[in-house]
């Protein structure tokens, strides 16, 4: 048997992971269009940039970010529950320290059985009041913050060098996982080779 027909389970392997390589690579290569034997080449992610940008403002907007959802955790009863004791602190603070420097003279009828009162008063038309406002407040959001249009142009914006940074920092170990594969498969048909040519020389 040659040292050629040895080695072809090496050359085998070189080429199965060199064409995975070339293949990542044209992910993202050539960053503009180029003319090769008549036929024009460019890389996947800057050819379609302009459609992944879409795509993804689409995903953002519809699945991933719902305003509706975004008021329903914001206006849900624990949540509001949470922020209770923060704004009671802070009317009782008003009621005893900031009523007293601005209005002297009704803070002398004010003691604190009637400041527990009015906290309660206060505490009940916020947890009533304050679903209302962020309800609304999400509605007028939403008109004016147009969440696909925002990652669409992001997107578009991105820079094929940035793009490219971006997804081998997500995708290294697959990449790498996808040319060691080729590797192995080539490796492999070099072995399949070396048996077809010695079984068919005996």
């Amino acid at each position: 048997m040659s040292l050629w027909l040895l080695l072809l389970p090496l050359i085998s392997a070189f080429i199965g992971w060199f064409t995975n390589w070339i293949a990542i690579k044209m992910l993202f290569h050539p960053r503009e269009p180029k003319k090769f034997l008549g036929l024009t080449i460019q890389g996947i992610f800057p050819k379609r940039q302009e459609q992944f940008a879409e795509k993804l403002g689409k995903l953002v907007s519809q699945e991933l970010l719902s305003f509706d959802e975004i008021a329903g955790k914001l206006t849900h009863p624990d949540n509001l529950n949470r922020l209770t004791p923060y704004v009671e602190e802070h009317i009782d603070h008003f009621l005893r320290v900031k009523l007293k420097e601005a209005m002297p003279m009704i803070s002398m009828f004010i003691g604190d059985k009637t400041i527990a009162q009015l906290k309660g008063i206060f505490m009940e038309e916020l947890q009533q009041l304050f679903p209302v406002i962020m309800e609304k407040y999400m509605g007028t959001l939403q008109e004016q913050l147009d969440l696909e249009k925002i990652v669409v142009e992001k997107v578009r914006s991105f820079s094929s060098d940035k793009l490219e940074q971006i997804l081998n920092q997500i995708m290294a170990k697959e990449f790498r996982f996808v040319e060691i594969v080729g590797a192995v498969l080539g490796f492999l048909i070099g072995l399949v080779q070396i048996a077809i040519t010695w079984l068919a020389s005996n």
